[in-house]
C-alpha cells in the first residue's frame, strides 16, 4: 500500500473590505458600512473589476445609510489610478432624517376603541428620533403584539408607508394593520397518544372555553405542561382560522412529546471523615397518566443510609400546586447521635409567583435514637423510642439568575416546625429557621461575584437536653461551615468530642467568586456559625473556617471543589477538609 501526503505551506491571505470608505466621520456609521461589505481576498486584477467592487459596495453602503436614517445621501464609486487599482466609496452622509407624525391605519375593519388606543400607546416612535429602520420595524412589531394580546389572533401587519420629505428632513411611517375578528377560544385538544390522561391536560387550562383570546394564557399552559418534566417536548398552540368550530370558537392544540418512562440515577461521594457512600435512583414518569413521577432511592452512607419512595403530583387540585406523598426507612449514624426509624409524610407545595413558593407540610416518625446526656457531670449512652409528628409552614423566594450558579440577585427561605413528640419522652416545641443569600457582580460579564450568605435558626417552647437529639440545632460540614466536620461546631457532651447540638443557630458565609476564563475560576471564602444551649449562641460556640477553590463549568452549572481549615480547632477538628460537588456552595 502507497500512501502519499502533501505539505504545503505558504503565507495566510487576509480578507479585506471590497472598498475602502472616505467621507464619513461618524466611526459607528463607518464600521456599519464596513461590516456590510463583502470582503475580498485578493485585490482587483483589473480596473474593470475594480469599478464593479466600487459599485456592489455602494448598494451595500445605500442599504446602510438608508437603515441610519441618512437619505439625503450622496455616494460616489470610483477606482484609484494606482496599480494594481483599488475599488474607493466617496460618501456623504447628509443629515440624518427624524420621526415625524407616526400614523397607524387599518385594513379592513378596525378593532373596537380600546384596542386601537393601546395600539397607538406602544408605537413609542418619538417625534425628532432618528429614523432608524429598526425602529420603524420594532414599531410595527409592538403593535401587532399588542393587537393580539387584546383577544384577536389572526392581527398581522400588511406592507407599511414611509414618506421622506427631503424638505424638512423628516420620515412619516404609515403602519397598516389587519386586526381581523376578535377571536374566542375553546377547549383543549391532545394530540398525541403518549401516557398522559387528555382529562388532566384538558382541566390545566387557564381560561374557560368561549373566553377571549390571550396569548398569554397559552404560553401559560405550555410552562405548566413543561413545569412538570415528565415531557421531552411541549407545543401548545392556537388551531389554525379554518379550523374554527361551528359556534365560532377556536380550540387549541396540545402535542406532547413523553420522554423515557423510566430512568436509573448512580452517584457516588468519599469523604475523608464520613468515609465512601452511593445513591441510586430508580424514577418512573407519568405512571398514572397526570405528569407525576415516582421516585425510589436507595442510599448506603454511614452519616445517611435509606430505603425511600415519593410520588410527586404536580398541579394537583389545581394549576400550579405539587402533592408529594413520601415514605422511607433509615439509619443515621452521626457523631451526635444514632437515629433509625420509619417515615410517611406529605408535602403540598404552591407556586404563588414565578419564583415565589409556599409549603404545608406534615409527617409522622417512628425512631429510636441513641445518644449520650450528661446529668450531674455524668454522661451515659441512653436509648429512646419516639413517635413524633411534625407539621410545616414554609415560603422560599428566588430573585437571583441563575439556580446553580448565580452572579445577581437573591433569596430567602423560611420555614416553621411545630413538632410533637411522644414515646420515652413527651413533650412539644417549634422550630424554626431563615436563610438568606445575595450575589453582587463586577466588572463587564459578571466576572467578579461578591456572594454572601446568612443562617439563623430557633428551638422555643423546649430546653436542653430534654429535645432529642436527632431534632436539635447543628452546624458544621459542606453546607454549613467548611473547615470542620458534620455538627462539630458549638457545645459538646461532657470531656468528649461528641457535638452536643443545641437550640440556636448562627452561621454567615462570603465568597468571592471570580471566572478567569469561560469554563475555569476560583473562589475564596470564609465561614463562620455557631450553635448555643441558650436563645443565641455565646462567643465561644462559633467556629470560624477559612478557604480557597476552583469551579470548571460544565455548560449547566459548575463542579466546585474546595479546600478548607478550621481557625478556631479544638481536640478532635480535622487539619482540613475537602469538598467536590455540582454547584456553588450556595
Amino acid at each position: 500500500m502507497t500512501t502519499a501526503v502533501v505539505l504545503a505551506a505558504g503565507p495566510a491571505i487576509a480578507a479585506e473590505p471590497a472598498a475602502s470608505i472616505t467621507g464619513v466621520e461618524d466611526k459607528a456609521l463607518r464600521e456599519a458600512i464596513q461590516r456590510a461589505m463583502t470582503e475580498a481576498k485578493q485585490p482587483p486584477r483589473s480596473r474593470s473589476e475594480a469599478r464593479r467592487r466600487a459599485r456592489d459596495a455602494g448598494d451595500d453602503a445605500v442599504a446602510v445609510l438608508r437603515s441610519e436614517g441618512y437619505y439625503a445621501y450622496v455616494v460616489e464609486p470610483e477606482v484609484s489610478e494606482a496599480e494594481p487599482p483599488r475599488a474607493i466609496l466617496k460618501i456623504t452622509p447628509g443629515p440624518i432624517f427624524v420621526i415625524a407624525d407616526p400614523k397607524l391605519a387599518w385594513s379592513g375593519a378596525a378593532p373596537d376603541e380600546g384596542v386601537v388606543k393601546r395600539a397607538q400607546s406602544v408605537i413609542h416612535l418619538t417625534p425628532g428620533a432618528p429614523g432608524r429602520a429598526v425602529d420603524v420595524l420594532a414599531a410595527e412589531g409592538r403593535v401587532v403584539s399588542q393587537v393580539q394580546q387584546m383577544g384577536y389572533a389572526d392581527a398581522a401587519a400588511e406592507p407599511r408607508e414611509v414618506f421622506v420629505d427631503h424638505a424638512d428632513h423628516t420620515l412619516r411611517p404609515v403602519f397598516h394593520i389587519a386586526a381581523g375578528d376578535l377571536t374566542h377560544v375553546d377547549g383543549i385538544q391532545v394530540v398525541t397518544q403518549g401516557r398522559s390522561n387528555p382529562l388532566w391536560v384538558r382541566h390545566l387550562a387557564p381560561w374557560a372555553p368561549g373566553d377571549v383570546y390571550q396569548p398569554d394564557d397559552i404560553a401559560e399552559l405550555e410552562r405548566r405542561l413543561r413545569d412538570t418534566g415528565v415531557y421531552d417536548t411541549v407545543s401548545v398552540s392556537l388551531a389554525p382560522k379554518d379550523k374554527t368550530l361551528a359556534d365560532g370558537r377556536r380550540p387549541v392544540i396540545v402535542t406532547l412529546n413523553d420522554r423515557k418512562a423510566r430512568t436509573v440515577e448512580l452517584a457516588a461521594n468519599y469523604s475523608t471523615t464520613d468515609g465512601p457512600g452511593a445513591d441510586a435512583k430508580w424514577i418512573h414518569y407519568n405512571r398514572f397518566h397526570r405528569a407525576d413521577t415516582t421516585t425510589l432511592t436507595a442510599r448506603l452512607a454511614r452519616v445517611d443510609s435509606r430505603l425511600e419512595a415519593e410520588l410527586a403530583l404536580p398541579h394537583w387540585r389545581r394549576s400550579q400546586q405539587t402533592l408529594k406523598l413520601n415514605t422511607a426507612i433509615y439509619h443515621n449514624d452521626t457523631d451526635a447521635y444514632v437515629e433509625t426509624g420509619g417515615h410517611i409524610g406529605a408535602d403540598l407545595t404552591r407556586r404563588l409567583q414565578t419564583t415565589v413558593y409556599r409549603t404545608y407540610g406534615a409527617s409522622l416518625d417512628l425512631s429510636q435514637v441513641d445518644s449520650p446526656i450528661t446529668v450531674d457531670d455524668v454522661t451515659t449512652e441512653v436509648q429512646r423510642k419516639f413517635a413524633t409528628l411534625t407539621l410545616l409552614g414554609a415560603q422560599a423566594w428566588d430573585r437571583s439568575d441563575n439556580v446553580l450558579d448565580p452572579t445577581k440577585g437573591w433569596r430567602l427561605d423560611v420555614r416553621a416546625e411545630p413538632t410533637a413528640i411522644t414515646g420515652d419522652l413527651t413533650m412539644a416545641f417549634l422550630k424554626m429557621q431563615a436563610q438568606t443569600t445575595a450575589y453582587l457582580p463586577f466588572g463587564a460579564g459578571a466576572r467578579t461575584v461578591l456572594a454572601g450568605r446568612f443562617k439563623a435558626g430557633q428551638i422555643v417552647g423546649a430546653n436542653m437536653p430534654d429535645v432529642p437529639a436527632s431534632k436539635r440545632l447543628y452546624a458544621g460540614g459542606g453546607g454549613s461551615v467548611r473547615g470542620y466536620s458534620y455538627q462539630a461546631i458549638g457545645p459538646r457532651i461532657g470531656d468528649t468530642t461528641t457535638p452536643q447540638g443545641g437550640l440556636s443557630l448562627l452561621e454567615t458565609s462570603i465568597e468571592l467568586r471570580h471566572r478567569f476564563t469561560d469554563r475555569w475560576g476560583a473562589v475564596a471564602f470564609v465561614d463562620a456559625g455557631g450553635v448555643g444551649v441558650d436563645k443565641w449562641p455565646g462567643r465561644d460556640d462559633f467556629g470560624v473556617g477559612v478557604g480557597v477553590g476552583v469551579r470548571y463549568d460544565l455548560g449547566f452549572g459548575p463542579i466546585r471543589a474546595d479546600i478548607a481549615m478550621p481557625i478556631s480547632k479544638r481536640d478532635g477538628d480535622p487539619s482540613f477538609q475537602v469538598y467536590i460537588s455540582i454547584g456553588q456552595a450556595f
